[in-house]
């Protein structure tokens, strides 16, 4: 994503806009809203050549207070129709009474700069190295297994109960069986 359109707010006094006579981009956008002074409202709008490839969500934005805020353009590169689109953005203050227009352009994106190189060396299985130990599944199957097998046999131990042996006997069953077909493979 490009730098965001920087535009300074109340720097010189109070309503004041700074922008820059001109801004280019190859896609979507920021608006970075710096303001320097008291909270205010600072009205955006693009003109209608821009308006043809751009949207903004909202027209007018709320800034605290020596802060800054960030807008979006999203800019819609698929209708330009390989060309470029220059249009101009609208900055507005005070209700209108501070007003500055950005001459934007909306380069074509360069379809090369997407581009990714594949060649056959992608498709080769790469070598694992010693540091690489494979774990087989049967292991974690095991180790959960026998902690639970241990947790039966404890619980049974204290409560004294023939249900809590029948059941670590029904696990026992059940991760030996598992272990079988995860040794199959």
């Amino acid at each position: 994503m490009p730098d965001p359109l920087p535009v300074h707010v109340s720097r010189e006094s109070l309503h004041s806009l700074e922008v820059p006579a001109s801004y280019e981009t190859t896609g979507t956008f920021d608006v970075r809203l710096i303001n320097h002074a008291e909270s205010l409202h600072v009205h955006l709008h693009l003109d209608d050549p821009l308006s043809e490839v751009a949207r903004l969500d909202a027209g007018n934005h709320y800034v605290e207070a020596e802060s800054e805020r960030y807008v979006r353009v999203t800019v819609d590169t698929e209708r330009l129709d390989g060309a470029d689109r220059l249009g101009k953005l609208k900055v507005a203050t005070a209700y209108g009474s501070e007003t500055r227009w950005v001459d934007v352009t909306v380069n074509e994106p360069d379809p090369e700069a997407n581009k990714v190189e594949v060649d056959e060396s992608l498709a080769t299985p790469q070598p694992r190295t010693d540091d690489e130990v494979a774990i087989p599944p049967v292991v974690p199957v095991l180790a959960v297994g026998g902690m639970a097998l241990l947790l039966f046999a404890v619980t049974a131990v204290l409560l004294k109960g023939a249900t809590m042996w029948l059941g670590a006997l029904v696990l026992a069953g059940g991760v030996l069986t598992a272990s079988f077909f995860l040794l199959q493979d």
